[in-house]
Order: structure tokens, then sequence, then C-alpha cells
């Protein structure tokens, strides 16, 4: 078949160097050849259905493009999009007939036709298949899960042969004949799942997801589906804790032949530059972005985005992960690379830590907002982490309606503690350095705050036995702790239990600098909260001054020396 021939020679070129593809991309198209070449013996459970892929072929010729250059022309798949569908479609298992691909991972640059590739998945599931189909397409926020529904009714209210065939009302699109049906859903609206029966699970963007949430809910309602499908397909982004990088981390792995890692069932492709790449050679965008580097306006817009970020320092990051499809933990004076504060992760509980001595850091709000408490300890030459915050329950409705930081979720969890009112009540704070302390025999030698809004809270710890401590915020007190913290996490000298709170805080912070190179966090210029890294910071001021590190420091303003 001359469908079939497409793409076999597709591979071939990819394979060949002849059309230009990054390592992973390569990966991919020999991992499907493997599979041709193992299907022919009959101990290897998958065949491939070159029906089901001319189906799909001429299903997807019954549309239009909406938007670009091709716009109102019917939708040609190109040898790119076909490998795509080839590997998602065409296996099937031997014995039952089902799909063998019950995930998908597509890692693409912007203006790659992802939407167009998308819709057409959902409503192939949707109008065409044997069962009563339930597909859902889950944003974290509205704006995003409606790209994707807005694209498939554009397509399918401009196909004459659907016509009369379906319905559309309240962000639902119904097969009339089937009942089948697609819905847009939104973690921001409070809809996202719970109680579904996905038959298709669509999360494009999810490199925007804080965590898995949306992902979890949608995938445990698959568990009656036959043949369930889960299609993940995003651009890169810069948030190194979020679960699609963890997700682009373990496809990688499945990618690597050298690596042990195996899942049949999974479908990954991951176009991006290569490391060492120049970003300013453009016949190496392609590996990025397949589909655009083959017209002359695609091109076009790529040197024009580059010729931004080359010019505005500001955009280069933008220009990375959306156009070269590069991971970046990279912003402007940002504080920390993320990717060095995951390999801190570690498994210890607190019954670890019992009997230690330890410096509590806090960081109090000043009306609605978080407050922080970090206890910090050494133990075998590392810094222990634990850290936990508190957030005014009256302020949760405003918070969860911006869809942008799961606070709910983190209180479900365990790691931020709801306080009654609007305000944060300081005595909840106090009960619960108290009681983790009793519980675990802990030595609290010191509780270091900044003054500011601080003086009563630190009159009732006095007053309870605790030694208090100030914190004056300035270079003079938090410098030297602000980078000794950063080397010890670079040095894999710190462990923590991957609070996700703490990890988001660490994510937002920007330091400021003087002439004199002092550097001290900057609320003023961080995009969100950094209260919890701040609550850190404050514990390592006394921290690493008691351990004898810099005894000299500030005495004027930190005392009571003593070495753990």
């Amino acid at each position: 078949m001359e469908l079939i021939e497409r793409i076999v020679n597709y591979c071939s070129d990819v394979i060949d160097g002849k059309i230009i593809a990054c390592k992973k991309h390569i990966q991919a198209v020999r991992r499907f050849v493997n599979d041709l070449d193992k299907s022919q013996s009959e101990d290897f459970p998958y065949e491939f259905d070159t029906e089901e892929v001319y189906h799909f072929y001429e299903w997807a010729k019954m549309f239009k493009h909406t938007k670009g250059v091709l716009a109102g022309e019917p939708i040609e798949l190109t040898d790119f999009q076909l490998f795509i569908v080839a590997n998602i479609f065409g296996w099937k298992n031997k014995k039952t007939g089902y799909r063998r691909i019950r995930k998908v991972y597509i890692q693409i640059a912007r203006k790659q036709a992802k939407s167009q590739l998308l819709s057409l998945i959902a409503s192939y599931e949707t109008f065409l298949s044997d069962e009563i189909s339930e597909t859902y397409i889950g944003g974290w926020s509205k704006d995003t899960s409606n790209i994707v529904y807005n694209e498939i009714l554009s397509q399918i209210k401009a196909s004459e042969l659907l016509e009369g065939k379906f319905s559309d009302s309240y962000h639902q699109i119904k097969h009339l004949k089937s009942g089948s049906f697609i819905k847009a859903l939104s973690r921001e609206a409070r809809r996202f799942g719970d109680g579904t029966n996905p038959s298709l699970a669509i999360l494009d963007e999810y490199h925007l997801h804080p965590t898995s949430e949306v992902y979890e809910v949608l995938a445990s309602g698959m568990v009656a589906r036959k043949q369930p499908l889960i299609v993940i397909i995003t651009t890169a982004g810069f948030n190194l804790s979020s679960p699609c990088y963890q997700e682009y981390q373990y496809v990688s792995k499945i990618l690597d032949p050298d690596n042990p890692i195996e899942n049949d069932e999974y479908f990954a492709l991951i176009c991006e530059l290569d490391k060492g790449d120049d970003i300013k050679d453009e016949t190496l965008w392609a590996k990025s972005c397949p589909i655009s580097t083959t017209y002359e306006e695609g091109m076009n817009f790529l040197r024009g985005e580059l010729k931004t970020a080359l010019d505005q320092k500001s955009k280069l990051r933008g220009f990375l992960t959306k156009n070269m499809n590069i991971w970046v933990e990279m912003r402007d004076n940002g504080y920390m690379d993320l990717s060095k504060w995951k390999k801190c992760e570690d498994d210890y509980t607190l019954e670890d830590l019992r009997g230690l001595p330890c410096v509590v850091g806090v960081d109090l709000s000043t009306k609605n907002d978080l407050t922080s408490v970090t206890f910090l300890f050494v133990k075998d030459e590392h810094l222990y982490v634990h850290n936990h915050s508190f957030l005014p329950e009256e302020t949760l409705p405003e918070k969860i309606q911006t869809g942008k930081v799961p606070y709910d979720l983190w209180i479900q969890e365990g790691w931020i503690t709801s306080i009654p009112g609007a305000v944060v009540d300081f005595e909840f704070v106090e009960v619960y350095i108290e009681e983790l302390a009793k519980q675990y025999d802990w030595n609290v030698r010191e509780i270091i705050s900044d003054p500011w809004q601080a003086m009563y809270f630190m009159q009732n710890m006095e007053k309870k036995g605790f030694v208090v401590v100030e914190a004056r915020q300035g270079y003079a007190t938090l410098s030297l702790p602000t980078k000794d913290f950063r080397e010890r996490v670079y040095n894999g000298k710190v462990k923590h239990n991957s609070n996700p709170v703490l990890t988001w805080s660490i994510s937002n912070a920007v330091v400021r600098s003087d002439a004199n190179l002092n550097e001290q966090l900057d609320k003023s210029k961080s995009s969100e909260k950094i209260d919890p890294i701040a609550s850190l910071i404050n514990a390592h001021v006394r921290t690493f001054t008691l351990e004898g590190d810099y005894l000299d420091m500030n005495e004027h303003i930190l005392s009571d020396d003593f070495s753990f």
C-alpha cells in the first residue's frame, strides 16, 4: 500500500539523516522499525494493521485546515503525522485485536499542528468507535482545554459529511447516533473528570499542570475500557519539578535502547534540539519543528522569534522552550537550578530525625498569604529540611479560582494547614512548632524570624521557653546564608522530602545583588510566593553559623553560638 510505503520511507530517511531529526526522534523511529521486523515472528504479541492507518488517513481528509497558510484546504497528513498515527492506531494485540498503545507522549515545539492532530484523534475515536466513547480534554485552565475543543468543533462544523450528525452544547460535542461525546474539562473550573469513564483522555500543554491531578483522575476512570488511550502533547517548559518533566524523563528512558526500562504500550516521540546544538543554526530547527520548517512562512516566524529572543534576553527562555522545545530552568536572577534541588530528594521520615537538635526559621505573612516554618537539621554532614506552611481558609476559594497554584491539593496532602478566618492566626504556628518538637523529641535550639509583624509571636515563643533570634532583612544578615545554602544543594549536601510547596517557592525565587555581589531573596521581584524558601533561609542564618562555619559573622546582630 502506497500509504505504508510513505511511512517506511519516512523512517528510512530519518535514520539515514536525509530528514533532520534529534536523537530521541531517531530512537522512536528505530523502535517502530524494529517492531515491524519483530511482528513477522509468531512470538511477537503485536501485529501492524495497515487498514486502520488507512482509515484514519481517509478520516482526516474529510476535514479542512482551520488556520495558517492552508486554511480552508483539505487536510493531507504529513509523513511526520502519519508516523505518529501509525504508531498509535496501527499496532494491535494479536490475541485480542485491541490497540497496543494505551499511552502517548509527544513533545514538540509550537506551530506544529498539535491541536489539529489532537482534534482528528478525538473525532475519530468519538464518531467511529464501536462503543459509547467518552473523550475528555483535560486542561489545568479553561483556556487550555478550550483550544483543542474549539479546533474540534471548527473541523466538524466545516465537514459536510458530518452535517446533522452531532450536537454542540455546554462544551460538549455529541455524536447523535452512538451517544459518544467529546467534553472539555478544566481543573480551574473545578470540573476535571470525577465520575467519568474515559475512553480517550487528551492533555494538551501538560507542562502547564503543576500537579498530575487531572491526569490521575482521568486515568483512574479508564479501568473498564477495552482499549483506553491517554494522549499527552506538549511543548517543553521550565518547571523541572512538574509532572510533565517527570514524564519526559521517563519516556526518554523508554526510547533509549541502552536503558533497561521497557513499556510496549507507551508510544513516545520527542522533537527537540540536541545538547550542544546552536540555536542560530537554521538547518537544525527541523529537529524541534518538523512541520513549520518545511515552508517559508514557518521559517520566517522562527527567524523573527529568534531575533526577538537575542535582542531581549528576557524572551530567550520562551524561545528555547516553545520553539526549540528544550526544558529550561532559567529565570532572570533566579536563585537556584531546580535540577540540582531535585537531586537532593530523599525518602527520609521525621522519625529518622528523632532527638536531633534543630533551628526553626519562620516567615510570617502580613495579611492573608502563606506563613511558613522550616525545621533545619544537621546529620551526617548534610542539612535535612522539614518545611510546612499555613494559609487562611477564607482566601482559599479566590486562590483556587485563579487555577495557577493547587493550594487545595497541597492542603489535602498535608503540606499546608488551612486556618479558619481571613488572616493567619500565629497561635496555630506556635502550637505546630511546640507539638512537633515534643512529638519527635527535637531540641529546638533557636527560632529565628524577621521581626517585622512577628513581635507578638516572638514574645509568646520566648515566654514558652524558646530562644528567639531576630533575622534582620539585609545583606549583612542574609547574603552568606543564602549563598551557602545554594552551594550545599549544588554539592549534594542537602536532603529534602520532595515538599512541592517548598519546591514551588524555590522555582519562584529570584535574588537581588549589590555592588559587592552580596545576595538576598527579592520578594518584590518574585512572580509568586517565596515564603517557604524565605523561612528556610532564615533557619540557615543560624544553622550554618552555629555549625562553626562563620563564627565571626555579625556578632552584633546574632549571638549565643554553639556547635552541633
